[in-house]
């Protein structure tokens, strides 16, 4: 097959324990709009793409990462061309975040969101 079916990805979905609570910080520290949120998800756009991220409220003992070797691995990566400047205002608004690291001529680091979801941002 020489073309994917697939157009692109449309939106991801992440468990969080405290839907309300999860889906204020995503808008307010992320800069996500909601656009709704019902008992059963929260619905956010990043900017103005197609792009959606789905919160999904779930009483279990899981996450949007996963491990190898027993190390946290992240799942989702964003881009961010402020990525230094964004790095700030997650520390200046107590988020969990890792150092800036550099790899193959691109930045990146990783945080966490407050359900512990390891998340990364490069550029």
């Amino acid at each position: 097959m020489s073309k994917s079916f697939i157009d692109q990805v449309h939106y991801i979905r992440i468990p969080v324990k405290d839907l309300d609570r999860s889906a204020q910080w995503y808008e307010d520290i992320l800069g996500f709009q909601l656009l709704n949120i019902t008992g059963e998800r929260a619905v956010l756009k990043v900017n103005e793409g197609p792009f959606l991220v789905i919160l999904i409220p779930s009483e279990d003992e899981t996450f949007a990462h996963f491990t190898i070797d027993n190390r946290q691995e992240f799942s989702i990566g964003f881009t961010s061309p402020e990525l230094f400047e964004f790095h700030q205002h997650l520390l200046d608004h107590q988020v969990k975040t890792d150092d800036i690291k550099e790899d193959h001529g691109h930045s990146f680091f990783h945080f966490y969101d407050p359900n512990g979801n390891k998340l990364q941002v490069h550029w």
